[in-house]
């Protein structure tokens, strides 16, 4: 059975630098500021943004390893992934392996939000990485 998507949490976004981001955003486009995590063992700080209707997660690397830091370093700055929520992870990530789309890590882990995510392979999405959260 598909795994309906109940909608867009956000659209992960990756910078270079994020006080500079965050000022775009905030100061020039009217973005309200909600928090702001570093996920050490990610190796990304993340700077989340609302206006409303839609949620903005910036994206940096900490050090040149990080994965943030090779997306930028490869595709440059811009949007690294969306992110979709769904009612049950481990049953949609079962039903888009067997749909032939498989995750990048074969478990979910806690995601900045503190809730379970992973990340869909982008060569299976077109060219898109997508998060799946559940809600």
């Amino acid at each position: 059975m598909p795994q309906n998507v109940k909608g867009i949490n956000h659209i992960g976004i990756a910078v270079k630098n994020i006080e500079e981001a965050k000022k775009l955003y905030c100061e020039v486009l009217g973005f309200e500021f909600v928090e702001e995590k570093r996920l050490e063992d990610r190796k990304v700080k993340t700077v989340f943004l609302n206006s409303g209707n839609t949620t903005i997660e910036l994206l940096e690397g900490i050090g040149e390893d990080s994965p943030v830091s090779k997306f930028i370093a490869k595709k440059g700055e811009g949007i690294h992934h969306i992110c979709f929520v769904v009612n049950n992870i481990r049953e949609a990530l079962k039903y888009y392996e067997e749909a032939g789309i498989p995750s990048v890590s074969k478990e979910p882990a806690p995601g900045a939000e503190g809730k379970l995510v992973s990340f869909l392979h982008p060569k299976a999405t077109m060219g898109v990485l997508l998060e799946v959260m559940e809600d």
